[in-house]
């Protein structure tokens, strides 16, 4: 492919999963002809997850892989041109807004989605990524009714960490909280509420070493854990693990162009998928990290490619 490409769009989106894949739905059907660009793999967070059962519309488990999959094809089917680049740089500064690909070819737009979603930090544990979907999660909204009754954990120490311990407590029998130094950085009034529930303990300066289960069936029955002070090992029994110890917005490309928080979630206006600039708009988990649901991220996807077709009728 040469350098002098450029493929050129009325809106481009930029990342797929729930948000991008609708917002794509939304553009093609208002015959915006968009263009999506996805990186290798495709999807978002929900292709790392199994059971789907609390997406709308289908009443048995669904597979996250599938669910994805059943998006792209619809957004191709009514008129979306999808295609595999890296985005390495984007330049908002002028209209039409550019983004290049290392695949050399330059996108040019007049306007841009950007639904780069985010990810959850993991302990990076070689087990702890063997058993993923399969009793280690990183969403308890997602899959804490699957411990209905069972012992978990969760590894965190902020207000993230301590709302999953407490959500948690109205399936499992009991939650250990592990927090590797010996107080939480999680605010006050949730800490006050943490100390009052019965069902959870918290384990002190401590960190998780290893996620030990069976392989037939697949799951989690145990954890090690080492204690920080005194360097002791010790196993515990739990059917399942949760990691909570934050999640990592794909923003990088837009350092410095586009307005975000302290942890680099992209700021719009309220009730809206509006940043900074005109014409450029920030859909699921890339800009929302109070819900982080499937759901949610797709309602912001349509919000955005409304907001955007409006965009473009009103220049």
């Amino acid at each position: 492919m040469n350098n002098k490409s450029s493929k050129h769009t009325k809106v481009l989106i930029l990342g797929s999963g729930p948000a991008g894949y609708t917002a794509a739905i939304y553009a093609a059907r208002a015959m915006l002809k968009p263009i999506l660009v996805h990186g290798s793999q495709p999807g978002g967070q929900l292709t790392t997850t199994t059971d789907v059962e609390n997406y709308p519309g289908y009443s048995k488990a669904i597979q996250g892989p599938w669910l994805m999959d059943e998006m792209k094809g619809q957004a191709e089917a009514v008129g979306t041109e999808m295609i595999q680049d890296h985005i390495k740089k984007v330049d908002l500064t002028q209209n039409p807004f550019s983004a290049e690909g290392d695949s050399g070819q330059t996108y040019t737009a007049e306007s841009i989605i950007i639904s780069t979603g985010a990810q959850a930090r993991w302990l990076n544990l070689k087990s702890e990524q063997n058993f993923r979907g399969f009793g280690v999660s990183a969403c308890a909204t997602c899959d804490g009714f699957f411990f209905k009754d069972k012992e978990v954990a969760v590894v965190g120490g902020g207000n993230a960490a301590v709302e999953e311990a407490m959500f948690l407590t109205k399936f499992a029998s009991k939650v250990k909280l592990i927090h590797r130094r010996n107080k939480l950085r999680a605010e006050k009034m949730l800490q006050e509420k943490l100390k009052a529930n019965k069902k959870i303990e918290v384990i002190w300066d401590s960190v998780v070493q290893d996620v030990l289960g069976t392989t037939e069936p697949k799951g989690v029955n145990a954890i090690k854990i080492k204690n920080l002070k005194d360097n002791k090992i010790k196993e515990l029994k739990i059917d399942g693990l949760f990691i909570a110890i934050g999640h990592d917005p794909a923003t990088q490309l837009f350092k410095d162009q586009l307005e975000m928080d302290k942890e680099g979630y992209l700021i719009t206006k309220p009730d809206s998928t509006i940043t900074n600039i005109p014409g450029v708009f920030a859909a699921g988990d890339v800009k929302d990290k109070i819900f982080r649901q499937a759901v949610t991220a797709a309602g912001m996807g349509c919000m955005a490619a409304l907001e955007a077709e409006k965009h473009l009728s009103d220049k």
